[in-house]
């Protein structure tokens, strides 16, 4: 089978997989590793779009109570997680941590105004994504034709 599936780690795709188990937009919140939180205690996110396998090292998160995916990428981008971080020499957001975390959650109307004012740069995002994946497919055959 072909290997077409990005296979995330907390931080980054480590390999790629001839299988699914998500399919669509997600969050991934690094759960463990050096890297889970930078300097300012932001948790380290990934924005994930499309069919991919993630493993025990990300948490898989969805928008709801009006968040999409976009909204609740920069609202969790720009939130000191810090405080519930674990662990000294492998630090760690455990999944009890992370859902015990508290949010002020704003109005319906503001999240949905957000939601309106924030869609055109997200979408904007994947056309860029998709016109590298089409640029780099185009340069692999070009120079596969160079090369021949």
């Amino acid at each position: 089978m072909e290997r077409i599936y990005p296979y995330y780690g907390a931080v980054s795709i480590v390999d790629y997989v001839d299988d699914f188990i998500f399919d669509g937009e997600y969050l991934l919140l690094s759960e463990d590793g050096i890297y889970v939180v930078d300097e300012n205690g932001h948790p380290l996110l990934q924005h994930i779009t499309g069919k991919f396998w993630a493993n025990n090292h990300a948490h898989i998160l969805k928008g709801k109570s009006g968040f999409n995916e976009d909204s609740l990428y920069l609202f969790l981008a720009n939130t000191n997680m810090a405080p519930i971080v674990t662990g000294a020499a492998q630090p760690k957001i455990n999944q009890a941590n992370l859902k015990s975390f508290s949010i002020t959650i704003p109005t319906s109307e503001v999240i949905e105004n957000f939601n309106a004012l924030i869609q055109p740069f997200f979408d904007q995002r994947l056309s860029n994504e998709a016109e590298v994946k089409k640029l780099e497919s185009l340069k692999d055959l070009l120079l596969s034709r160079l090369v021949n």
